[in-house]
């Protein structure tokens, strides 16, 4: 019996999101991830395990609505923002009919779930500058129900003008939605478009709390928008999305002491990158460390590929972007400890 005959063609065809974790390696210091450097420490104060847990757990989205500043009508609770990138698809896409549009370089899971769900990809490139090709979307847009913008944008760290994001929102406006992910604005919260949800119904936004809040191995996330889109996805979540666990954790670190943490750690991580700008610069490998909202940087070097095994044979793992249009020759690092940033450097000064 042929197994691969009874899988779908499009999961037989499909090359999996390579993440930091099924890329490997054999390091001691771990850069490709976006991850929050150090752990945090929490105790589990839920001891109900024998229980299922609330399908969307009300501390938690009462504390998320708080610090959002919306409504807890207009907010889902998901298993990371991955799952609410696909809950969308799921809601709004009808298979080998609707598309969804995205525009490289960027986060590779509006891809890899499209095209798991059998949607039709719709593939704009940004500009040279990493801002929407606004016409070039517009020529684009038939059949499209979802456009993905992540901004701050994962891997180059830049923001998406947020005029260019009115403007996307007013052209899709009664056609498509506009799903703004915004995994990494803590890290630049003036730049959010959260505001803007009671002007736009047609305005997504995607939160997380794996970075900022560094929780990555917790998996817990949020879509913000209407009650009317909130109401939809609620059809077509799991039953129990959060472990009681996971729910447990949240609702801790969405205190006042733990968003106060989280506001003292990223007020400590943007400082100890705008410092490793500076590094990196001042490296003779290195041709260009761009401007990045986030705790990532991106960089490009005279022999990216060279630099990255260097790196990654003295167990040093930062994350290729080679593959990614309009980023041959570039890296990107997240920013770790101060001893980890300073095991790049090092390494790079040398090269």
């Amino acid at each position: 019996m042929n197994i691969q005959n009874l899988a779908r063609e499009n999961v037989r065809l499909l090359t999996p999101y390579q993440s930091a974790r099924r890329i490997g390696g054999n390091g001691s210091v771990w850069l490709n991830a976006n991850e929050y450097p150090e752990a945090t420490a929490y105790q589990l104060t839920e001891q109900n395990l024998n229980r299922y847990p609330e399908c969307q757990p009300v501390q938690v989205i009462q504390r998320y609505a708080a610090y959002a500043g919306i409504k807890p009508e207009q907010l889902i609770v998901s298993r990371g923002a991955d799952e609410s990138i696909e809950l969308l698809m799921r809601a709004f896409c009808e298979p080998n009919k609707d598309a969804v549009l995205y525009c490289p370089p960027t986060y590779g899971m509006y891809s890899v779930s499209a095209e798991t769900l059998g949607i039709e990809r719709r593939i704009v490139n940004s500009k040279k500058d990493w801002q929407l090709d606004l016409p070039a979307i517009k020529e684009a847009l038939n059949g499209v129900k979802l456009v993905y913008v992540c901004s701050p944008n994962n891997p180059t760290g830049n923001l998406i003008n947020p005029d260019d994001i009115r403007e996307l929102l007013a052209m899709t406006a009664g056609r498509a939605l506009v799903v703004v992910d915004e995994a990494y604005i803590e890290f630049c919260p003036k730049a959010s478009v959260v505001s803007w949800l009671s002007q736009y119904p047609n305005l997504v936004v995607l939160r997380t709390l794996s970075k900022a809040f560094a929780l990555a191995g917790l998996r817990c996330g949020f879509a913000l928008a209407s009650e009317e889109i909130i109401n939809l996805l609620l059809k077509v979540i799991a039953p129990y999305p959060l472990s009681t666990p996971v729910a447990d954790i949240a609702a801790q670190a969405l205190s006042d002491q733990g968003i106060a943490t989280m506001r003292q750690r990223v007020i400590e991580l943007n400082a100890r990158r705008d410092q490793l700008i500076k590094t990196l610069s001042a490296c003779t490998c290195v041709t260009d460390v761009y401007p990045s909202e986030t705790n990532y940087l991106l960089f490009k070097l005279t022999d990216s590929e060279a630099a990255f095994k260097t790196l990654w044979d003295q167990g040093i793992i930062l994350r290729d972007q080679n593959k990614q249009p309009g980023l041959k020759g570039c890296l990107r690092i997240s920013i770790g400890t101060q001893a980890e940033c300073d095991a790049v450097t090092d390494v790079l000064q040398t090269f």
